[in-house]
């Protein structure tokens, strides 16, 4: 099973915590595409290039994980949250934050609309994948 991971990429730690899911997953049996690693930079590689590869990254996958940590969802996860949703692939959003997005509203309803699945704990991926892709 093909998993896209749709997160913020910009920091180090960023990219970190990236790397630990993408291990995370990998070493349960999933097939990951990360895509700082994978899918290349937009300053090197031209910036439609770089989403074209984006959206072929997600059209492959099976089911997208994407990172919801901080007071509001990075806009390039945002796109991929809506572009797989669209595309009918499960998405599993894991927030890991405490931050919230509004009083009332601990993730922005449209992305939470579109999550299949929202998990705390990233040793509950693994389930949540396969959950949502037998649900599909």
């Amino acid at each position: 099973m093909r998993v896209f991971i749709a997160a913020p990429l910009f920091s180090e730690a960023e990219r970190e915590f990236n790397r630990k899911i993408d291990e995370l997953l990998r070493s349960s049996g999933f097939e990951t595409v990360l895509p700082q690693r994978d899918i290349g930079d937009a300053r090197t590689e031209g910036h439609l290039r770089v989403f074209e590869k984006d959206l072929a990254a997600i059209d492959g996958s099976d089911v997208v994980v994407a990172i919801l940590d901080g007071p509001d969802v990075d806009s390039g996860t945002a796109f991929e949250i809506g572009y797989a949703f669209a595309r009918g692939k499960p998405v599993i959003g894991l927030k890991t934050d405490r931050r919230i997005f509004a009083p009332d509203e601990e993730v922005n309803n449209m992305i939470l609309q579109a999550v299949a699945r929202l998990v705390r704990d990233p040793a509950s991926l693994p389930s949540a994948i396969r959950e949502a892709v037998a649900g599909s």
